[in-house]
């Protein structure tokens, strides 16, 4: 005869650790994430760093649209930009990233894979 879970024994059992405020910071970045061309910066940053002007040419994009898109990503912390003579560089400074690329592009991009 299978056992019946109460309300009291659930209480007992170890919760995650998380809080409502906690998720939504969370979720306001990875609704900033969600967008074709930022998922894009992401997966380039992750293999170097790159200006502007090479993110906007790889993304068929305007300078000042990728510029746009990098702002918002390095507000919550993605990314980080170091200057280098007249160029800026952009570059992940967030680790998780790569976890979070890993599981798009074996969820998304491996059927497109030889």
């Amino acid at each position: 005869m299978a056992k019946k879970t109460t309300k009291t024994q659930t209480a007992a059992t170890s919760k995650p650790a998380g809080s409502p405020e906690a998720f939504a910071e969370a979720a306001e970045c990875l609704k900033t994430l969600a967008h074709p061309v930022r998922l894009r910066i992401v997966q380039l940053l992750l293999h170097g760093r790159y200006t502007v002007g090479e993110i906007a040419e790889d993304c068929g994009i305007p300078d000042n649209v990728a510029s746009e898109h990098l702002r918002l990503m390095q507000r919550c912390g993605f990314f980080t930009s170091a200057r280098d003579g007249r160029r800026v560089y952009y570059q992940i400074a967030e680790a998780h990233l790569a976890n979070l690329m890993n599981c798009i592009e074996s969820r998304f991009l491996d059927s497109a894979k030889p």
